[in-house]
């Protein structure tokens, strides 16, 4: 249908809706021009060509057009949030949240303009805010099925996983046909460790959308939890066939890859992951444990795992690490330290537990130590630690910085399996002597290696070599009361070997 001859705007508006609904963006512009020809201060003409430049991807077009309708009407809430939406399109978020909160100041019950603001302190790592907004949302309008999937990101992301299926299952409730939101469920049920569960739900989401590349990968780390490697790559090479540049699918493909040993194989991956922007310092660390030059000093090592890795590493085991440590590792260093300890006569008094995880070297520690301390990267090793009841005081913090802060606090440092996951102890073994009074004692196992200062191993666990050891701590002011060999625990069956070793400070 042609445009009326008559000039009349409300006909020539109508015609342009039409238009715009049909996502025929360019014959609705051209009417809305004509309106604005006849009328340059008409708000809908310059309201709904903002909307439509949004819509074909001109963000800043939908800017200039919507700012001018809103100075033509400023009463319009739909405006502001229309402006919100394209100013986070170009990744401006904090003047994105102004114009929806300026919205909702027209309309407190609109329900997405308090959405779109949730969207806007997501991006600001406002979570708690964020989550109030959508909340906010549903309760305006309960059947929002997008403002229920974006409580289910928030709650996932706050680590309440339980409250993400529940908030997943709101949105599916509402739209059962929402792939992502069965995607996220998913995730959220991994997090839980309900794997097999967290299975149906990526199926789900892959019946409803097969090129679901998302749904794919995750459901290859639900795979490799359940120890289904070949069906873990295959899902992850599915996604990589449908998103090529996936950094993630690839990188997870690589670790699989390095647990069947197929380490050339895995090096690929990760470079590949590298390539495609995933996370340089993860992707380089574990190039490194695979003998991949990386630039960096030391001879090309890093000089400690990166504080992600660690933490998600330990987050992630926080459920099961007693048992696989004790039963399926066969882990004895905890045993070894404090039969080292009350062998060289050492009396604990003020005691930290450095990398205390869930407490297994604690609980030993307890009846040594007038006041036991303990510190770690992960969040969820701690929780379970604090159920143990044995702690005077738990704290989430990197080493170093944690012994930075307590100078001469400490008689006793314990340290069981943590620098596994530090190359370069020289600002340790400084931070340790700098938080132990005169006379005290640093007590910690490694991993032996005897052709290198230390090497980081495929395990993604670094090894030390005994005259390294015995360097750094002389340099950093402690003598050597001890080093002494021992099995510390299994891997593949094989016995790993190590050293326990007792520092006193001089």
């Amino acid at each position: 249908m042609s445009a009326p001859e008559s000039g009349d705007i409300a006909a020539w508006l109508q015609e342009a809706l039409a238009l715009h609904r049909r996502a025929d963006y360019a014959a609705a512009e051209r009417l809305y021009r004509r309106v604005l020809q006849r009328q340059p201060h008409h708000f809908d003409a310059l309201h709904l060509l903002g909307v439509a430049a949004r819509q074909r991807g001109d963000p800043h077009g939908a800017i200039e057009f919507i700012s001018q309708a809103i100075a033509v009407d400023p009463a319009q809430a739909a405006a502001y949030c229309n402006l919100g939406a394209a100013l986070q399109d170009i990744g401006d978020s904090a003047a994105a949240l102004i114009e929806f909160e300026r919205a909702l100041a027209i309309r407190p019950g609109y329900a997405l303009a308090h959405n779109n603001r949730g969207n806007a302190l997501r991006n600001l790592a406002r979570y708690a805010e964020a989550l109030q907004s959508y909340q906010d949302a549903l309760r305006h309008q309960a059947d929002y099925a997008e403002a229920a999937y974006n409580c289910g990101t928030v709650l996932h992301r706050l680590e309440r996983h339980d409250d993400a299926v529940e908030s997943y299952d709101w949105a599916l409730r509402v739209k059962p046909g929402y792939a992502d939101a069965w995607c996220n469920r998913g995730s959220a049920l991994h997090m839980l460790q309900r794997y097999d569960a967290a299975l149906d739900s990526f199926a789900e989401a892959l019946r409803l959308d097969p090129t679901h590349a998302s749904a794919l990968c995750n459901r290859g780390l639900a795979l490799h939890k359940l120890g289904r490697d070949e069906e873990a790559m295959q899902d992850y090479r599915a996604a990589i066939a449908l998103r090529p540049a996936y950094a993630d699918a690839h990188f997870f493909l690589g670790n699989v890859l390095r647990q069947l040993q197929r380490l050339e194989e895995a090096a690929a991956s990760y470079r590949r992951a590298l390539d495609c922007g995933a996370d340089a310092q993860m992707v380089n660390f574990a190039l490194a444990a695979l003998g991949e030059t990386v630039d960096d000093a030391a001879g090309g090592l890093p000089p400690s795992a990166p504080v992600a890795y660690v933490k998600d590493l330990f987050d992630a085991y926080a459920d099961h690490f007693d048992v696989h440590l004790v039963d399926v590792l066969q882990y004895q260093t905890p045993q070894r330290m404090l039969e080292a300890v009350h062998k060289a006569g050492i009396e604990a008094g003020a005691c930290v537990d450095l990398g205390c995880g869930t407490g297994l070297c604690g609980v030993l520690l307890r009846p040594l130590a007038k006041t036991l301390a303990g510190v770690d990267l992960s969040p969820k090793m701690l929780e379970k630690a604090r159920r143990r009841g044995i702690y005077d005081s738990l704290e989430c913090a990197e080493l170093c910085a944690f012994l930075a802060q307590r100078e001469q606090a400490f008689d006793l440092a314990v340290a069981a399996d943590v620098l596994v996951y530090i190359g370069d102890l020289a600002p340790l073994m400084l931070a340790a002597k700098r938080a132990l009074r005169p006379g005290g004692v640093f007590v910690f196992s490694v991993e032996e290696c005897t052709d290198a200062p230390y090497i980081l191993r495929a395990s993604q666990r670094y090894a030390h070599s005994s005259v390294y050891v015995q360097d750094v701590a002389v340099q950093a002011g402690m003598g050597v009361r001890s080093i002494e060999r021992h099995v510390l625990r299994e891997e593949r069956g094989v016995a790993i070997v190590g050293l326990i070793v007792i520092l006193g400070v001089l």
